[in-house]
């Protein structure tokens, strides 16, 4: 494994490249099914999901509230159960993972108790809001600090009433915590969505993974939602897909260096919505080929796009870098809400393609992108993984291209740059 201090040169290549790669597990789905097994009432075995520091908080999570889970080769065992979980000694501390203190905040709400969650300096400016005033409606004794953000705080006796409203224009994941909570409920409970709902496919992700451990939702065009109070999670062995915001840097080289990379592990009919990155790459003149189970991007010459991603945020820096190579303007709309993920990942990603030469007009809930000339440049990460990865990609491309902190990556995808190097060198000469 590469040795990732302070900075990381990107190997510059400016050549087509060609091969295939099979991402590590998604981190959505991992942390979905690690929740949802861990309220399972029997032992559950999630196989291939991801190994990175999100996850991990995760897992250190649920160990230290009583759970029994562990890894065992590739795979992680739960041995989980509702009736097993305890008020911990200590806050739980779940570093800057949104989808940790998300849904595991609501889960903890469901089971009972008095509960603290905090994270790292980060995830202190991050909204939950949202979801304590969700808990609130449900009976629940819940708070955040003043500004809306981290620690979480709740005195809880589970879910005390039947309906809630939530708030889905920040993030769905308040949304996706509720859901899953929601059979810890003694009472068939009720959700509704206010307003506009942002990544409406990892609702979708929410929903399978749910089923998978034998619940049901009525979902009712994603304005309501149902869980009935008959419904509880089962033990099950779940196989959890590679990465599809991980495949879209993949997808990405292919297309600014004009070669042709294969994802496998990822299928016409996967689950995440992130593979819908690929229909952008088609729209600014690629070629893609779709299996059961691969995908393959053909890189051609790129023209600038108009895009909504609201339904793809994850994948807007990716699209961000590809847009350096584009002829004419490329224009990302409808994703105000990515200002509140690790980074502000609008004024930030304006930021460093502005260092590449770009010219980038930002607005609030998008931003424009005009290739100028290309130039080398220090890219800030803001200890943003996605930020790492995808000026990465624009690296092989531009000469002199360097990554500060490239460890963030380890927060979903520590081999990032070791399986990045491997495929630059395998299509070498």
């Amino acid at each position: 494994m590469l040795n990732l201090n302070e900075q990381y040169h990107v190997p510059f290549v400016n050549r087509p490249v060609f091969g295939s790669i099979r991402p590590p597990g998604s981190k959505s789905i991992t942390n979905r099914a690690l929740v949802c097994a861990a309220a399972a009432h029997d032992k559950s075995v999630l196989r291939n999901p991801l190994n990175s520091e999100d996850t991990q908080v995760m897992v250190t999570a649920l160990n230290q509230l009583g759970l029994d889970v562990r890894w065992e080769g590739p795979n992680l065992l739960v041995n989980g159960g509702v009736n097993r979980i305890k008020e911990p000694e200590s806050e739980i501390f779940v570093a800057n993972s949104g989808t940790t203190i998300r849904f595991l905040g609501a889960l903890l709400a469901g089971v009972g108790g008095t509960f603290r969650l905090n994270g790292v300096a980060r995830m202190q400016e991050r909204p939950i809001k949202d979801l304590v005033d969700a808990l609130v409606q449900l009976g629940v004794d819940a708070k955040c600090s003043e500004t809306g953000c981290p620690p979480l705080w709740f005195d809880s006796q589970g879910f005390r009433h039947s309906r809630c409203t939530i708030k889905g224009d920040i993030s769905s994941q308040y949304l996706s915590g509720m859901l899953m909570a929601a059979p810890l409920g003694s009472n068939t409970l009720s959700i509704s969505v206010d307003g506009d709902l942002v990544s409406v496919p990892y609702i979708d992700i929410t929903l399978e993974v749910m089923n998978a451990f034998g619940v049901s939702v009525r979902c009712d065009d994603y304005r309501e939602f149902m869980i009935p109070a008959t419904t509880t999670y089962r033990g099950t062995v779940y196989d959890i897909e590679p990465d599809a915001s991980a495949a879209s840097y993949f997808f990405a080289l292919a297309a600014i260096t004009q070669g042709e990379i294969t994802v496998s592990g990822l299928g016409k009919n996967a689950i995440q919505g992130d593979i819908a990155f690929v229909e952008c790459l088609e729209a600014m003149g690629c070629e893609a080929e779709y299996t059961e189970s691969s995908i393959t991007v053909v890189g051609k010459p790129l023209k600038g796009i108009d895009v909504d991603m609201n339904a793809i945020s994850d994948t807007v820096p990716t699209l961000g870098v590809v847009a350096l190579f584009a002829n004419g303007t490329t224009n990302i709309r409808n994703v105000e809400h990515v200002r509140h993920k690790e980074t502000d990942r609008i004024t930030d990603l304006a930021r460093e393609l502005i260092k590449l030469g770009a010219d980038v007009d930002e607005r609030t809930d998008g931003l424009s992108i005009t290739p100028v000339k290309m130039k080398a440049a220090e890219i800030e990460t803001y200890n943003d993984h996605r930020m790492a990865m995808s000026f990465a990609i624009a690296g092989t491309m531009i000469d002199g291209v360097t990554i500060l902190d490239p460890a963030c990556c380890e927060k979903t995808y520590p081999k990032f740059f070791d399986d990045l190097v491997e495929l630059l060198e395998a299509d070498d000469g």
